[in-house]
């Protein structure tokens, strides 16, 4: 008889296997991005597919916000930190869509992070 416990590496879970609580930590990480940083770092968050998928789109997601805005800040001389508030607003797209149980691919974010081998 084996009483090991399995390490979450170890663990397999469906990906069709979601439940509340993967909906809410997702939904959460597009509008909070420390959120997604903790998703990762949480051996078992990390270990649900669909949380883990929707940390690292947000994560990406906010990276390329964060450079575009410092862009146009550059830019536009501050001026353009002025989309920061409207770019966060953006966020809420996603974070509806991930609520109801759904893979949200943004389009470009979606296909680097699989072509890296993040999820």
């Amino acid at each position: 008889m084996n009483t090991e416990v399995p390490t979450p590496e170890e663990e397999t879970v469906p990906e069709n296997d979601v439940t509340d609580n993967d909906k809410l930590m997702a939904a959460l990480s597009y509008p909070i991005p420390i959120l997604a940083i903790v998703i990762l770092l949480s051996e078992t968050n990390k270990a649900r597919p669909f949380q883990k998928f929707h940390a690292v789109q947000a994560l990406a997601f906010w990276v390329v916000v964060s450079v575009i805005g410092i862009v146009l800040s550059i830019v536009t001389l501050g001026i353009g930190a002025l989309c920061f508030p409207v770019l966060w607003l953006v966020s809420l797209w996603p974070a509806y869509k991930s609520y109801q149980g759904e893979y949200m691919e943004m389009p470009v974010i979606t296909d680097f992070i699989r072509n890296q081998g993040w999820v």
